[in-house]
């Protein structure tokens, strides 16, 4: 079953057509503006666009079923300036997340908000090519299921892999994987366009595009905004990162950046599946196995406390399964091994904030759905 890459059947609008610099800043102001929507006026203020541009702009919004009226504001002097909204509905997306030992799969409408969801256990070592089929299918389930046509899958899932060709490298444990052209398969599988990234990455891409307006973690506190620079930490299966530095997700040169997991910090300590002995990876997942939970937090701390040292970053955000069974015992060791490389640093202004990540179980495959959609609103891009 292919799906057309159309927003809806009324409109027969392309959305990956819509790549303008201005288009995507007034679409981005229509989104954060939510249901309450944004004038004209104040668009033109913000864009530093003229009046008679945005105007342009947004008729086409309009007849494109993009953009709607959201009634009108009072206003200073003249008559009542009409606000404008983004429509949700109008465009949606499939995330993806391909984990070790299981699939997750979910459809988001424009906001990213998730529409629909299906997760089902999966072997990734089972096979290349079982693998798509049994990704395929439940991504045409799910689309089966909301009646809806996409722009795209992005598709998530360990690393290390070419995000730019969208090839897989050597993953840890899953060597044949090396070389495979997942996003090329899963393309002419579905008949859409695909986008492939590490689970890190994808997750950190949501963060920084929605995070601020969804709240970070659970304290309550005032936390950077817009968030330009923080490491997500993902412990669930194995350990990476994704890191935002100048308010985007940083691949590196060969978008080979954010393998957190494999630095080593113990010459003779466990080997790793990369080959390699005393990973911060191994040793968090062996302290975990042995209950010793406390002990993997001190070892996730010192390893962002390193990121923390190397980048100036302003959050530490913690994610994946193994860190939802113990949030609080994370969240205090790796806080307190920052707390303490502070303090022997001589550091006056306070420690770097650590946070449980929002999104929960599903946030690397909403991120895996921005993958598609923050590149509309002139996000998310290299």
């Amino acid at each position: 079953m292919a799906y057309v890459n159309r927003t809806n059947a009324e409109s027969g609008v392309n959305l990956l057509a819509l790549r303008s610099h201005n288009a995507a800043l007034v679409l981005d102001l229509l989104r954060t503006a939510g249901e309450g929507g944004i004038s004209r006026l104040e668009l033109a203020e913000r864009t530093g666009l003229t009046p008679q541009a945005v105007s342009k702009i947004t008729a086409r919004l309009r007849a494109d079923g993009l953009a709607a009226e959201a009634g009108r504001r009072a206003s200073t002097g003249g008559k009542p300036r009409t606000v404008l909204r983004l429509v949700p509905e109008a465009g949606h997306a499939v995330g993806l997340h391909l984990d070790r030992d299981e699939l997750t799969v979910v459809l988001c409408d424009l906001t990213g908000a998730v529409v629909a969801e299906r997760r089902v256990p999966l072997d990734l070592g089972a096979g290349a090519d079982a693998v798509v089929e049994s990704a395929a299918g439940e991504v045409e389930a799910l689309l089966a299921r909301a009646g809806v046509s996409v722009l795209g899958v992005g598709v998530a899932l360990p690393g290390p892999l070419d995000h730019s060709r969208g090839v897989l490298h050597r993953v840890t444990g899953f060597p044949e994987w090396d070389g495979f052209p997942l996003r090329d398969a899963l393309a002419g599988r579905l008949g859409v366009p695909v986008v492939v990234d590490k689970d890190t990455n994808a997750a950190a891409l949501g963060i920084a595009v929605v995070g601020r307006e969804s709240g970070i973690g659970k304290t309550g506190d005032v936390l950077p905004s817009p968030l330009e620079s923080f490491a997500y930490l993902h412990l669930g299966t194995g350990l990476g990162a994704g890191l935002v530095i100048g308010g985007g997700v940083h691949r590196g040169a060969r978008t080979g950046a954010g393998e957190f997991g494999h630095q080593v910090i113990q010459l003779d300590g466990p080997p790793c599946g990369c080959g390699n002995r005393g990973c911060i990876e191994a040793l968090c997942l062996a302290a975990v196995d042995r209950g010793a939970v406390g002990e993997a937090a001190r070892v996730l701390g010192v390893g962002a406390a390193n990121l923390v040292g190397l980048l100036d970053i302003d959050l530490v955000l913690l994610g994946g399964r193994t860190v939802a069974a113990h949030e609080e015992a994370f969240v205090r060791g790796v806080g307190a091994v920052l707390e303490e490389r502070a303090r022997l640093e001589g550091v006056d202004d306070g420690t770097i904030p650590v946070r449980v990540a929002p999104g929960g179980a599903r946030g690397v495959a909403e991120g895996a759905a921005q993958l598609l959609l923050a590149p509309l609103f002139g996000r998310g891009e290299d």
